[in-house]
């Protein structure tokens, strides 16, 4: 049984997609320990509380420097080797993360990030404003990707995208909307699926995807 840690800084819908996939099937021998929040006020945490999952909340705001910061983390994710917790996941976590702890759970974590990668990706591109930098660029296809976390920023291999059509009348928010909906919430819950099947190895930072 594959066990998650998902982080979590905000609303939690990508968390809901993670509990939902789990709870009907489709994401097959995987279970969420714990949700950690950067935030004391993220609705993520009442969807976990309503799930029944153990939640915490770990600020770096709140601790003395990044070394704190990081113990913190690595004690409640299970200690310095990994070896409590199998999966990270990172759903609209707004903290980067340090360099111990990618170390300690290296291939082991992964992200959901708002676009196709390498478009629209990096420092500064984040939530809304990737949306509102697609629109900006006219660009007519846009999506999602699953991605490792490697020591950079949105630069690990990436494991699924999906594209998703960008309309005429897009806003923004229309547009985070369906992306979300048309690619984050289906490819995150896929991507865990298989790799709690064993099916996704990295080799020379790149994924290959193999059978069942």
């Amino acid at each position: 049984m594959l066990n998650i840690t998902v982080l979590v800084s905000g609303g939690g819908t990508n968390l809901q997609a993670i509990i939902n996939a789990i709870n009907d099937g489709t994401v097959e021998n995987a279970r969420i320990g714990l949700v950690i929040s950067s935030r004391a006020d993220a609705y993520a945490l009442k969807r976990a509380a309503d799930a029944g999952i153990k939640t915490c909340v770990i600020s770096r705001k709140e601790c003395a420097d990044i070394a704190g910061y990081e113990k913190k983390m690595l004690d409640a994710l299970g200690g310095q080797d990994g070896s409590g917790t199998d999966l990270i996941v990172l759903a609209g976590f707004m903290t980067v993360l340090p360099e111990g702890i990618i170390k300690a759970y290296e291939n082991r974590i992964i992200n959901i990030h708002p676009s196709l990668i390498p478009s629209f990706c990096g420092k500064g591109y984040y939530g809304l404003k990737v949306h509102e930098e697609v629109l900006k660029r006219g660009v007519k296809l846009t999506g999602a990707t699953v991605h490792f976390v490697d020591s950079g920023c949105d630069t690990g291999p990436i494991i699924l995208q999906k594209a998703v059509e960008v309309l005429e009348d897009d806003t923004p928010e229309t547009l985070q909307k369906r992306v979300m909906e048309q690619a984050e919430w289906k490819i995150l819950p896929k991507a865990i699926d298989l790799i709690a099947k064993g099916r996704v190895k990295v080799t020379d930072n790149k994924t290959v995807i193999g059978g069942e």
